[in-house]
């Protein structure tokens, strides 16, 4: 009887290296019939389920195989792999721990734990996780790609960079490593290299839609091609990824009235501390619950305060991580969303394969992101007037619904303390700076801002950015300003957070473009710091003039370069007239409609009930 079982086990192992997945898992499945004590099969099937994306079937095979097995050091792996996928993170850790106990040795449950520990940012820990299983298995691919990305989102992009190649010289076709070194590359502003990488990656899994959404991301950066061009990628997105669920699209039974309480889904990755905050957190505050039912729809793997802070502000809480798009859509469905709204665009752990099903009757894309999803299963996009001139909506697959400029409100962190004195007055120098990451700084930027360096005599520059936390990337950056003649002591570059204090000693701030910064910007003005920004492309090249319309400073938009180096070299001019500026510059933006929290979510109801009368008209 044991050499059968040990057949059976061998023909299923031999399908799985094959990678005739269905055959193998009709063959485990089979092997579970006949021999249900033996903990192989269901090992054997809760791993192809995995490997299929159904981690929550994935599981109960799992279970019952450690319940048969519980010193089997391999499948405590897979069962921690697959909790993780579910967002069970401690239970997770603990599988990993007791696979290392059994096992001391086992190469993937210290990457498995490396993966848990990085997301729960245990940065040492995580590292030193990974790289004792590259002790283990030199050979093994997995450790260098995940070391290498988490090394990368750190800032140590080197390293980052080295490892990944390490996995292609493993594996020439390895998916991963091609899209962390388009990642790294995006980091040092090496834009068509990311695309390169990225189109490595698309060529050998065209249906991979995580790095045809990453490519999308970096695309909105480029610094020279068009708006038509960039846009057509878009539509490409939607033709492979989106379409093909038209014809499954849910008829929504959502009861037409008019004026009962409408019940609002928003998704996120980043209900956490994150960027978004500064305005997700008013508005779930403001929402009028009497008249909005508000669910939160939250991919998240990790948590900390703030995400207890947002389950306290909305009245239904519900957990993404490990369903499938076509589970959670179905859970969007059965939970009769009125209006489903994406805070996430093409950024990280997006769920837009939910939203191409069309899970509610009405979808609204809106701040996560700042350009077109181009999906056409979106109703809406949300943005104002100075974003998105009305002339410019055919480069978007949503259609435009404009809000009073501007279309958000911004609320500043705790504890950046008050504005301080223009500094120039006492260094006698203007100091220029921005708080950007590395992927919006391309040749364009380096070209204008070394310009207006070389017209003011002793001027400095800072960037601050976790983008330039290594040498390696400080130094990339300093040899492109030394090329056009900037000396190296003139740019203080590095990263420092929080950054208040190295707002405290700029007296000038400089936009990125044609992807303008977003945050930063609210951040340098309510520390008394006016910027410049350069109207740029629709609709991310014009965040920065939205946000100095919102405030009421639109002088300081330029529309071409050179009006931008002069609008830099005016305000530099004054002295007077700037250290008024600072003086001033955070009552004007709490006296502006950023700051108006109450105001905006009641508009943005307005919009919401507006948008449900379209639909109930169409309806009824």
């Amino acid at each position: 009887m044991k050499k059968i079982i040990l057949a059976r086990q061998n023909v299923i192992l031999k399908l799985i290296s094959e990678k005739k997945n269905h055959d193998a898992e009709i063959a485990a499945r089979s092997f579970i019939l006949k021999h249900p004590e033996n903990d192989f099969g269901w090992k054997a099937l809760g791993a192809l389920l995995f490997f299929r994306g159904e981690f929550q079937e994935s599981l109960d095979f799992l279970l019952k195989a450690v319940s048969i097995n519980n010193k089997d050091p391999e499948c405590l792996n897979a069962l921690g792999n697959t909790l993780m996928q579910l967002g069970r993170i401690k239970e997770s850790l603990d599988c990993f721990d007791r696979a290392l106990e059994i096992n001391s040795n086992c190469a993937s449950a210290h990457n498995g734990k490396g993966l848990i520990l990085s997301r729960l940012k245990r940065t040492e820990e995580a590292i030193e996780s990974f790289r004792k299983s590259l002790k283990l298995q030199p050979n093994q691919i997995e450790p260098y790609y995940n070391l290498g990305v988490f090394l990368i989102g750190l800032g140590r992009i080197d390293e980052g960079i080295e490892l990944n190649r390490h996995a292609l010289e493993l594996n020439p076709n390895c998916i991963e490593a091609l899209n962390n070194l388009a990642m790294a590359s995006q980091d040092l502003c090496k834009l068509d290299e990311a695309l390169y990488f990225y189109e490595q990656a698309i060529n050998l899994e065209p249906q991979n839609k995580s790095i045809c959404s990453n490519r999308l991301f970096v695309l909105n950066y480029h610094p020279t091609k068009s708006k038509k061009e960039i846009f057509s990628y878009y539509q490409d997105f939607d033709n492979k990824f989106g379409i093909c669920y038209q014809k499954n699209w849910h008829l929504h039974k959502n009861t037409p009235n008019l004026n009962r309480r409408l019940h609002i889904g928003y998704f996120s990755p980043d209900f956490c501390i994150h960027s978004t905050r500064h305005s997700i957190e008013p508005i779930f505050e403001n929402h009028n619950h009497d008249q909005f039912k508000i669910t939160a729809y939250a991919e998240q793997i990790s948590t900390d305060f703030m995400t207890a802070r947002y389950r306290k502000l909305v009245d239904c809480w519900i957990n993404t991580n490990g369903l499938t798009d076509e589970a959670l859509s179905q859970r969007i469905q059965d939970d009769q969303i009125d209006i489903l709204v994406d805070l996430a665009g093409h950024t990280a752990n997006n769920r837009l394969g939910v939203f191409a099903r069309r899970p509610a009757p009405i979808s609204v894309t809106w701040m996560g992101y700042g350009y077109t999803t181009g999906l056409s299963a979106i109703d809406y996009f949300l943005t104002d007037t100075v974003t998105v001139p009305p002339e410019e909506e055919k480069i978007f697959s949503e259609k435009i619904w404009y809000l009073d400029t501007p279309a958000g409100i911004y609320r500043p962190s705790n504890h950046m303390g008050e504005t301080n004195k223009l500094p120039a007055l006492q260094k006698k120098f203007i100091t220029f700076g921005a708080l950007t990451r590395g992927i919006r700084i391309n040749f364009r930027v380096i070209r204008v801002w070394s310009e207006i360096l070389r017209k003011i005599p002793k001027s400095r520059l800072i960037i601050n950015s976790k983008s330039f936390v290594t040498s390696f990337a400080k130094n990339k950056l300093i040899e492109q300003f030394v090329e056009h003649g900037i000396e190296r002591e003139r740019l203080e570059i590095g990263y420092n957070t929080p950054p208040w204090d190295i707002l405290r000693n700029m007296d000038i701030g400089l936009d990125c473009f044609p992807h303008n910064s977003g945050t930063t910007l609210h951040e340098t003005l309510y520390m008394g710091v006016p910027f410049i920004t350069l109207a740029d492309r629709p609709s991310v090249g014009r965040i920065g003039s939205s946000i100095l319309t919102g405030i009421g400073h639109p002088e300081w938009i330029a529309n071409t370069e050179k009006e931008y180096v002069d609008k830099a070299i005016m305000l530099a001019d004054d002295l007077n007239r700037l250290a008024e500026i600072r003086k001033n510059l955070r009552f004007d933006f709490e006296s502006s409609p950023w700051r108006d929290e109450k105001g905006f979510t009641q508009r943005l109801e307005k919009a919401y009930r507006e948008m449900w009368k379209i639909w109930c008209n169409n309806n009824f």
